[in-house]
């Protein structure tokens, strides 16, 4: 029996690492938000089924004991560690991050894991630890939502020691550093980037990294790279939830606010359109008297609220799109009550860039070109050239900086491989970007192949933002891949409706299999394979 023991004991441990080391790694794509991890999990059990199962041979070895039960449990501990395994060998999109919270976590973890298999010994007598050892393991699902929900106030105080030395050294700054935060449903990495580039021409600018948009992201930031030599800090503020965009502000406290668009993004936790504008205009609540706020007037639900703004700055994609139209001298003076703005005219797209001009505010216009494809680009460029002619920097002196934008990854990003361009937009997906992204793939000549799983985060509109989108994807595309059976429906009846071939849309497991497809598709001309984005791993 305790040779048995033992044994069990060994297997356990390993299956232990590999189970909770995977649903750490889910935890961590879900932001630790215990809610959401939970409902997720559940969404896709199937991933896991075996690992809950586990309970049953659990608790038969505490009520039984005897050799086959032990055998049962062994096979059962034998069969996680080979599946498990055969998952962590699996190429993950984003890695489980050994963060200094997920070391934390740990420490905690593996003394919430050693309480079940204590308390069988104990109480039942160690002839029946070996029932505590599998239930722990099969138990890890959930074990770890309780570990982090007993070390949420360990991690909140950390986490304020953190907000506490950012705001310190933004107060060192003083006001030798001016402050931006951009913030929107989407194109808000891509202005973020765009006005590095920008008012790089003039000043020393930081941004924040990557999609560092969280308040913990925006801390880090400040605390690893913030300069004293620095002047401007752009500033991208993300937000799933109402006052996350807040939150931020209370922290930064920006001097001029971006916000590029309102739209459907997120529903599954803003619940509502009402929700989701209250929550992207904190950052124009939280701006100080004299600061300046830019907002997309082409985002219809940005201009909803834009009015109760006096003195907000509007861009537009185009001339037509402008207050007052092309026609009046005040075209572009805004039409919210006294709203001035920036707008594009004379916008040409082609495979090989876009050009337009821009006029600004003050009546002086300068021509513009970009290597960045498609018409949808010109409203976040608009606006970053806004925000940086307002601070000083003329036109004519950023027509080289515009024509250095390069494409932000996966956000739009041509790559060539050989007779095959992927257009890499992989890094989100919303009815707005799908479209434009779309619209780009029709620009190509040549065999033009999609590759999508679709929209996700949009409650009870996904479903139909997906069939509109498969509607219009039928209008361009010749080969439609999708990826994944529970949003393809949508998108491939879409698609049938706008009498797109059966034979042409193809339903994949893996993100991989569509790919090697859309590789495969034989047909003269060059291909080009819109990735029209690319699920997390916790979907």
């Amino acid at each position: 029996m305790l040779y048995r023991t033992i044994g069990m004991a060994v297997l356990t441990v390993l299956a232990w690492f590999l189970t909770m080391r995977y649903n750490m790694h889910m935890l961590q794509l879900n932001g630790y938000k215990n809610i959401e991890h939970l409902k997720r999990t559940l969404r896709t059990w199937n991933r896991q089924w075996i690992l809950m199962i586990g309970v049953v041979p659990g608790v038969l070895r505490l009520v039984w004991t005897g050799l086959w039960i032990d055998i049962v449990c062994a096979v059962y501990l034998l069969l996680l560690i080979l599946i498990y395994n055969l998952m962590r060998r699996t190429k993950a999109k984003k890695k489980l991050v050994y963060t200094a919270r997920v070391k934390r976590m740990l420490v905690a973890h593996v003394i919430v894991s050693a309480i079940l298999p204590a308390v069988a010994g104990i109480v039942l007598g160690l002839d029946r630890l070996s029932g505590g050892l599998v239930l722990t393991v099969s138990l890890q699902w959930i074990l770890l939502v309780l570990t982090n929900f007993l070390m949420k106030p360990a991690e909140k105080a950390v986490g304020q020691h953190y907000i506490n030395d950012a705001k310190r050294r933004l107060r060192e700054m003083g006001d030798r550093l001016t402050i931006i935060g951009v913030t929107g449903s989407y194109g808000k990495t891509s202005v973020k980037f765009y006005l590095k580039t920008l008012l790089s021409a003039k000043y020393d600018v930081l941004v924040t990294p990557e999609s560092f948009n969280t308040p913990m992201g925006v801390v880090r930031t400040i605390r690893e790279q913030l300069r004293p030599s620095h002047e401007i800090f752009v500033c991208e503020m993300g937000a799933r939830h109402v006052g996350d965009i807040k939150e931020i502000c209370d922290i930064v406290h920006p001097k001029h606010g971006v916000i590029t668009s309102i739209g459907p993004q997120h529903l599954e936790t803003f619940f509502t359109m009402d929700n989701i504008r209250n929550t992207k205009y904190e950052l124009a609540d939280a701006l100080p008297k004299g600061g300046m706020l830019f907002l997309n007037g082409d985002s219809e639900e940005v201009v909803k609220k834009a009015g109760e703004y006096p003195g907000a700055i509007l861009y537009h994609a185009s001339a037509d799109a402008a207050p007052g139209g092309t026609s009046g001298n005040d075209a572009g003076s805004g039409a919210v009550g006294s709203l001035s703005g920036y707008y594009a005219k004379d916008v040409r797209v082609s495979s090989l860039g876009t050009e337009f001009i821009v006029h600004a505010t003050d009546g002086s216009e300068e021509t513009f070109s970009t290597r960045l494809v498609g018409g949808h680009n010109v409203i976040n460029i608009i606006g970053a050239i806004a925000v940086a002619n307002q601070l000083g920097i003329a036109l004519s002196d950023l027509k080289i900086p515009v024509r250095r934008l390069e494409p932000v990854p996966h956000r739009m990003q041509l790559l060539g491989r050989g007779a095959v361009t992927i257009i890499d937009d992989a890094y989100n997906s919303n009815p707005v970007g799908s479209k434009a992204a779309v619209e780009t793939l029709g620009l190509f000549d040549g065999i033009k192949i999609l590759v999508t799983p679709g929209m996700v985060e949009l409650g009870d509109k996904e479903e139909e933002y997906n069939k509109a989108f498969g509607g219009y994807a039928a209008k361009i595309c010749d080969h439609i891949c999708l990826v994944g059976r529970k949003r393809a429906e949508p998108i491939a009846a879409g698609a049938r409706e706008a009498g797109f071939p059966e034979d042409r849309i193809k339903i994949f497991d893996r993100l991989q299999e569509a790919l090697d497809y859309a590789y495969s598709v034989s047909g003269e001309g060059h291909k080009f394979i819109l990735l029209e984005n690319d699920l997390p791993d916790n979907y």
